[in-house]
């Protein structure tokens, strides 16, 4: 905690001059640190939306650390674990969304304090100087935290008179999109009648001695706010900063155009996904005994991911193709070669095989079939026999392939990450993993009410379900996905997929792109 910065924020506030942030939604340091050199007064890292991360997070602070810059950290919600943790690593304060009840307000507030007047447990992290500093950090830390509530909705602005009773609270924050949706006007930053009403409580709030902050949306936006008697202003999201200078730049040089609402080109034709469960598709005899299955419609550019069923017993002999291939093994036994190099698979370990390596693979059961979700980056398989003769090891359970060469991921040692609400997912192949491939994906684990946030990819997708049902919403379209279904998105559809059941429900997707751009979705 910078406490000499939060002293100087107050201090301008008292004598109502306005104080200059940004709101920082991109992962990369380098925006703070750039914010700071440039003198502002604060910072917002919003860990609501987007896809930021606690190492992103962690980042963002140390940036500004030694500065005259406070750091803020939006949470998700009023929970006494995300204001711990986040004030914990070193932020200044906490933004906190969607305040609508004196009961919401007060648990905040003390959520940020240490007993005997909160709820703050003592952590032996980076704000306690690694509990090396308890008696300085707890004696400043009371007084000078800032917790900031957002007003964004018709509910909570015809509250303000009673939020304003909570103690330990001295700037109200203003989120004007959410806001209007509540008063039935969604997708618009100030619906009709919205600015009074905001400007109503903001009026109540600057009566009760307190400061109000916004986003503007432009310089003359920024102009207007002050006039009205905003004092925390942030002159823009980091992200929309960059686009209206790049726009400026392209309009410039005659090369503006709209963003459209997903990643696809304008004057492209509308290609909707396509839904296949195992059974529908076309299936195709690889050789006796072996038969792969594909969706019957494939929206997706150079991209094609199906399900190979191997009976008891059979190997496809070594052949190599002139791309990558994913194998993902889901159900039975097998033996997988890469010229001569053997992998025993376990259900959901992945081998990643980058184009013009030989490989075979085979059933090692002689009663059960072997099923397999495959993946190549290509609309168009093909494949070619290879006589060529390989000296056969059989490798260690740990080996997970050589540098430059086929990739293992053992799925029970994995690394995992969340990806969303009680969502875990582990990276089999991308651009970083495997530096040929050319193509990128995993496997995600959705505990029972799992769900990720509504996103869009520049780029074709597949999301074949292994383990459970899901349920996905396209653009608005719902769609019930049975185990072994697969969803193919052509790029830049926005969609969301969660788990309604009472079972886990595991997935496998795959990105026609080493290195795909996901964006994700929200209202505000």
């Amino acid at each position: 905690m910078k406490s000499p910065a939060i002293r100087k924020l107050r201090q301008k506030l008292a004598a109502d001059e306005p104080v200059y942030g940004l709101w920082v939604t991109l992962e990369s340091a380098s925006i703070t640190e750039m914010g700071v050199a440039l003198g502002l007064d604060w910072i917002v890292v919003d860990a609501e939306h987007g896809h930021l991360d606690w190492r992103d997070i962690l980042e963002h602070i140390r940036a500004a650390v030694r500065s005259d810059t406070v750091v803020l950290v939006r949470i998700a919600e009023v929970n006494v674990g995300l204001v711990k943790r986040v004030l914990d690593i070193g932020a200044d304060g906490v933004v906190v969304p969607w305040m609508e009840e004196v009961e919401q307000l007060r648990d905040a507030v003390a959520f940020a304090h240490y007993p005997p007047d909160g709820l703050r447990g003592i952590g032996a992290e980076r704000a306690t100087c690694w509990g090396q500093c308890f008696v300085e950090h707890v004696e400043e830390a009371d007084e000078h935290v800032l917790v900031v509530p957002i007003i964004e909705s018709v509910k909570g602005g015809q509250n303000i008179a009673r939020l304003l009773d909570v103690d330990g609270v001295e700037i109200f924050f203003f989120g004007p999109a959410d806001y209007s949706s509540t008063a039935g006007y969604p997708g618009q930053w100030e619906g009709p009648g919205v600015a009074e009403m905001i400007a109503e409580a903001k009026d109540a709030i600057r009566a009760a001695g307190k400061n109000c902050g916004v986003v503007a949306t432009s310089n003359e936006n920024l102009d207007q706010r002050l006039e009205q008697g905003f004092r925390m202003l942030a002159l823009g999201l980091d992200g929309g900063l960059l686009l209206r200078s790049l726009r400026g730049a392209l309009e410039h040089v005659g090369r503006d155009r709209q963003i459209s609402p997903s990643f696809s080109p304008q004057g492209a034709g509308q290609v909707f996904e396509s839904v296949s469960p195992i059974g529908s598709g076309n299936k195709t005899e690889i050789m006796p005994g072996l038969v792969f299955e594909s969706p019957s419609r494939n929206p997706a550019q150079q991209l094609t991911t199906g399900f190979s069923t191997f009976a008891p017993g059979v190997q496809l002999p070594y052949h190599h193709h002139p791309y990558a291939e994913s194998l993902t093994l889901l159900s039975g036994e097998a033996i997988v070669e890469v010229e001569g190099r053997m992998y025993a698979l376990e259900p959901y370990d992945n081998l990643s095989i980058p184009g013009g390596l030989a490989h075979a693979a085979f059933n090692s059961s002689v009663s059960q079939p072997a099923v397999f979700h495959a993946a190549i980056p290509t609309t168009d398989p093909s494949r070619t026999q290879v006589e060529q003769f390989f000296s056969r090891r059989r490798m260690p359970a740990d080996a997970k392939g050589p540098e430059g060469a086929e990739r293992l991921t053992r799925h029970r040692g994995a690394a995992r990450y969340e990806s969303g609400s009680l969502t875990t997912c582990i990276d089999f192949f991308n651009g970083e993993l495997v530096p040929s491939i050319e193509m990128s994906g995993g496997w995600a684990l959705f505990a029972c009410g799992g769900q990720q946030p509504a996103q869009a990819y520049d780029c074709d997708a597949s999301i074949a379900i292994v383990e459970g049902a899901a349920t996905c919403i396209v653009e608005g379209r719902h769609h019930a996905l049975a185990e072994r279904t697969t969803l193919l998105l052509p790029r830049g559809q926005v969609y969301s997929i969660r788990n309604e059941t009472d079972e886990p429900m595991a997935a496998i997707w795959v990105c026609a792109s080493p290195a795909p751009e996901r964006r994700i979705v929200t209202a505000s």
